[in-house]
């Protein structure tokens, strides 16, 4: 069974960081491409870092180049994001993502950060 366990949300004035971690089981976790996900409420869910399996490649959208990174465990089964420069609008649950096929999305249960201004 896939269990993915997020942690390290809290409250962070503007411009400080967070360091996330999402623990993972019930998987071959270094096989699989990881992402960082985040929903702000009355927003949809956005995709925020993705770390490829092998190479760990990363990606991300604008809003969040240059002030996030994300990284991988393979030995300890756990995918990080470092949040750094946090904005008020980075506020949001964020959600640790494996997608192992077409019909298997897996999702933490969430972990918020909120950043006061």
């Amino acid at each position: 069974q896939v269990r993915l366990v997020e942690s390290g949300g809290g409250l962070v004035q503007t411009g400080g960081s967070l360091r996330l971690s999402c623990a993972a089981s019930g998987f071959a976790f270094r096989s699989y491409d990881m992402r960082w996900y985040r929903q702000a409420p009355g927003r949809e869910r956005e995709l925020v870092a993705t770390i490829t399996k092998v190479t760990s490649e990363t990606n991300y959208p604008d809003s969040v180049k240059g002030r996030f990174t994300i990284s991988r465990d393979d030995d300890k089964n756990t995918v990080y994001l470092q949040m750094n420069s946090l904005k008020p609008e980075d506020t949001a649950v964020y959600y640790c993502n494996v997608r192992m096929n077409a019909v298997r999305n897996s999702w933490g249960q969430g972990t918020q950060v909120t950043v006061s201004s």
